[in-house]
């Protein structure tokens, strides 16, 4: 009777698993989609435009990890519309004229979906200018992306809104020459629990970690949220180039420690408030510290960018380390509260 079973079991997980090896054959499994369905994809050149709804326990990931398949083309690669545990690995996009991956919670709040698990994913060459998104994340929960390159953006290379309890993780965030990224990662919409860490930022737009945002408010999850992000951690990355390192926008509350940063080229920081509806939270409550941050008064005259709105007098600053290159005498920066223990024109390499 056990080995009936075990049998039974074994033909069940065979019938789960389905190769695929070219794009017809891909059309034909996603017809056929049952959740907890294990897709693998041979080597091979792919469209774009791929959409899938409502699935859950889906894995979509490469038959040989060395050798990833390519979605190319369309206006998006793939869009995964409230697919719960979704886990996808070893896949390359590139040349979409919308966003390169698309992850979704359809317009419906309650309940959130949870679980998605990006793993070695590579995106490039999204848009190339306008609000076009590397990899775009709305109402997502427990979400994990870890290893992932996105390169050549429009807009964000990583666009989480409404999303909650996650984790970005040794990433990489490049941006390219002719594409007009606004923000390597932004975290926003009433986003919470969110910790980007172990990540490499270079030239990754205007904001390469924008910590929160602007957002039209029925787009917030939850709604009613009165803040852009709230508990954020940002913390061992390393952040080179770009106007300034991160910008705070409407965030209650975050922690910037143990991170790089190197020659940004017009501000070290930015405390702005673009969401001013009544009871939002001004940007407050940021703590910045135990960080390495090299530059040059040759391009950054003011040292932190502070907007109307925001409340400065709340950020701490501990235990820094700043480095003017080009004017050592000149390291210190000017900062809206006092620094504790801070560390001026020693190079922190």
């Amino acid at each position: 009777m056990r080995v009936l079973l075990a049998l039974a079991l074994a033909s069940l997980a065979a019938a789960d698993e389905i190769t695929v090896r070219d794009a017809a054959e891909l059309q034909a499994a996603l017809r056929d989609l049952k959740p907890g369905t294990t897709l693998k994809l041979a080597p091979g050149e792919y469209p774009g435009g791929q959409q899938v709804t409502g699935i859950a326990q889906l894995t979509i990931e490469a038959l040989d990890a060395k050798n990833p398949p390519v979605f190319k083309g369309g206006k998006t690669g793939w869009q995964f519309s409230r697919c719960t545990d979704l886990t996808l690995r070893h896949l390359k996009i590139t040349g979409q004229s919308l966003n390169g991956l698309n992850l979704d919670d359809g317009g419906q709040l309650d309940p959130p979906v949870t679980g998605i698990t990006l793993d070695h994913i590579e995106v490039s060459d999204v848009g190339p200018s306008g609000n076009h998104d590397g990899i775009k994340c709305s109402g997502l929960d427990k979400l994990t992306i870890r290893d992932c390159t996105v390169t050549g953006w429009g807009g964000q290379g990583i666009d989480c809104v409404g999303c909650h309890d996650s984790l970005i993780t040794g990433c990489k965030l490049i941006g390219k020459p002719g594409f007009t990224a606004s923000a390597g990662i932004q975290l926003k919409g009433g986003t919470a629990g969110v910790t980007v860490e172990k990540c490499h930022f270079t030239n990754a737009g205007e904001r390469p970690l924008n910590v929160g945002g602007s957002t039209v408010l029925p787009y917030f999850r939850p709604l009613g949220a009165k803040y852009e992000a709230t508990r954020i951690t940002v913390r061992d990355n390393v952040i080179e180039g770009s106007p300034c390192a991160t910008a705070f926008t409407g965030v209650d509350g975050a922690e910037f420690s143990g991170n790089t940063i190197l020659f940004p080229q017009k501000w070290i920081f930015r405390i702005l408030q673009e969401t001013k509806e009544p009871g939002f939270a001004p940007c407050r409550n940021v703590r910045i510290q135990d960080n390495r941050i090299v530059f040059r008064r040759a391009q950054v005259q003011i040292d932190l960018n502070i907007g109307s709105g925001a409340a400065p007098e709340t950020f701490r600053f501990a235990n820094n380390c700043w480095f003017a290159e080009d004017q050592p005498a000149a390291s210190k920066p000017k900062l809206p509260t006092a620094e504790t223990s801070g560390v001026y024109g020693t190079d922190p390499r």
